[in-house]
């Protein structure tokens, strides 16, 4: 039966979750990973996946420009989603259910939620997989660099800094001095974005002689972080493993561009792992100064 092609809609969400695990279940065993380590094949995991991130996906279907989903037989089968920030188009998701893949479902579904018409740059988060990287860059878009998500069990660490940290509230104040950041790290802003994690998960501001020179969020997943200077990753990374450490929190880790040099090296010097899956950030032209930024987590935008 051929699908039906149609707009998602806010009622969609079960549907598009399922499609979203089912893919992820799938994407982890073919790259490899054993089935006892496949959370996504754990029922219990899975609605306690939902219950932690139910706040971002409604974000992600209530702020999309683009929401499209295929159904066969009134069941969803595969969706997509996109944002428009500033002129900017990102690739949010963009499942289809195993057994109906390379079907035409997702060529279709990327036309519709990724074109190039519309915006002044276009950006996706893409996994390793293969078949996905073509088609992306058949769309037009192509890999900048990886990024890998780096974690270990916190502790408290001390670096001398000059910076004052201060908790981030969501004020006008608050959204201009991000939005001021945002432009000189990414080249765009993205106000909606900033008022979800603002109260989503803890946020800082972070200044220097009393100027805004970034803003971190931690808790919840670490990022987005934007520091104007890079040599400031070591001492903001301490403070926020610091109070990971005093949370008595398991885990502390990050999405990290690996062209940030500054985060790198102090993660690493502190022994920090690499998880093994492989990310990338894929853009039509290369902007942005991601060597002064990491990723948001878990990295459905950037």
């Amino acid at each position: 039966m051929q699908p039906i092609i149609r707009s998602g809609v806010a009622s969609d969400a079960e549907g598009v979750y399922d499609v979203f695990v089912r893919a992820t279940a799938d994407l982890n065993q073919r790259m490899g990973l054993p089935d006892a380590d496949n959370h996504w094949l754990d029922p219990a995991f899975v609605a306690s996946y939902w219950q932690r991130r139910q706040s971002l996906f409604e974000h992600l279907a209530r702020t999309a420009d683009q929401f499209w989903v295929a159904e066969v037989d009134g069941q969803i089968v595969g969706f997509a989603r996109s944002s428009l920030r500033d002129g900017v188009r990102e690739l949010l998701e963009f499942f289809v259910r195993p057994g109906y893949q390379g079907q035409g479902i997702g060529g279709e579904l990327l036309r519709r939620a990724f074109p190039a018409a519309g915006a002044r740059r276009r950006a996706i988060i893409a996994t390793r997989e293969m078949r996905a990287l073509a088609r992306y860059m058949k769309a037009g878009v192509y890999p900048r660099f990886p990024n890998y998500y780096i974690y270990r069990k916190p502790e408290p660490v001390e670096v001398s800094t000059d910076l004052e940290f201060a908790p981030a509230v969501d004020t006008p104040e608050t959204l201009a001095a991000i939005r001021a950041i945002d432009q000189a790290i990414l080249g765009f802003t993205r106000d909606v974005d900033h008022q979800f994690l603002l109260q989503d998960r803890q946020a800082i501001l972070l200044r220097r002689a009393g100027q805004v020179v970034g803003y971190g969020y931690f808790a919840k997943g670490v990022g987005p972080v934007a520091l104007l200077d890079a040599a400031d990753f070591p001492a903001v990374l301490a403070s926020a493993e610091s109070e990971a450490a005093a949370r008595g929190d398991d885990e502390f880790g990050m999405q990290v561009p690996l062209i940030n040099r500054h985060a790198v090296d102090y993660l690493l010097g502190r022994g920090y792992q690499f998880e093994n899956f492989t990310i990338f950030f894929m853009s039509d032209e290369p902007f942005g100064r991601f060597e002064n930024y990491v990723i948001t987590s878990p990295p459905f935008f950037m």
